[in-house]
């Protein structure tokens, strides 16, 4: 049987909407396996568009979201501790678990079962789902996406956060974080920053598939879908492979 779902993707892929449908069909609950998204405070430049996990009109629960204030020094162990709260919870109380996110070492440290505490975690079967988009797509998107959450606030949201947080700590979580900061700190002019920032994104996306790749190659089996495909044709794949064992 499969003890949960996980579904991950490259940055601006929709895994976040295409995880709260698919939960609101089969009664889950999202676990956020994102490694800024857990900082409060964090909300704009981390993409955590809560909103996705509104789904006709109910609020999909999820977990591993806003439980660390910014500047923590948060780490995979500790990843692997909250998982297993989150787990043990949505599993007491009937549902299933989904877990999501683009963070490729903290989703492989569950599903791989990383020893790093003085407690194993313990070998889950997971049914692993990729969202594939295609490059020009994906950077069409995180082009648009960018200057979306810059006329949402983002430099303001970094602002409020350097009234808490020294300045190289913020730029420490990278992308969004590190450039406006440097942009805020007289570093780089709004221009440079926008620019480099974007690049920065791109590469980072790039990444991510270099890491999921790599997942594959160390025995993680991962079915990639479409990102296009309409969401109810995403939805059922996913249900007819989960209920074929699970």
């Amino acid at each position: 049987m499969y003890d949960f779902i996980t579904i991950l993707g490259p940055t601006a892929c929709g895994k976040t909407s295409f995880a709260a449908h698919l939960a609101r069909r089969i009664d889950g609950e999202i676990i956020s396996a994102d490694s800024r998204q857990l900082y409060r405070g964090m909300t704009i430049g981390s993409g955590k568009d809560l909103c996705d996990y509104i789904v006709d009109g109910v609020e999909v629960p999820y977990h591993l979201i806003d439980i660390r204030d910014c500047g923590y020094r948060f780490n995979v162990y500790e990843f692997q501790c909250e998982f297993m709260k989150a787990y043990m919870d949505i599993k007491a109380r009937g549902k299933v678990p989904v877990l999501c996110g683009g963070t490729g070492l903290y989703i492989e440290s569950v599903l791989k079962a990383y020893s790093l505490g003085s407690v194993g975690i313990p070998q889950y079967a997971s049914l692993t789902i990729g969202l594939h988009i295609d490059r020009e797509l994906r950077r069409q998107r995180i082009t648009e996406r960018l200057y979306a959450r810059l006329e949402e606030g983002m430099v303001d949201e970094v602002r409020e956060l350097l009234e808490k947080v020294d300045a190289e700590r913020l730029i420490r979580y990278g992308l969004e974080y590190k450039y406006v900061t440097l942009y805020i700190i007289g570093e780089l002019s709004y221009d440079e920053m926008v620019r480099q920032l974007e690049i920065a994104i791109h590469q980072f996306a790039k990444r991510q598939m270099t890491w999921f790749r790599g997942m594959e190659q160390r025995g993680t089996h991962i079915e990639w879908l479409d990102s296009t495909l309409p969401m109810d044709e995403k939805v059922a794949f996913v249900l007819d492979r989960f209920n074929q064992i699970g």
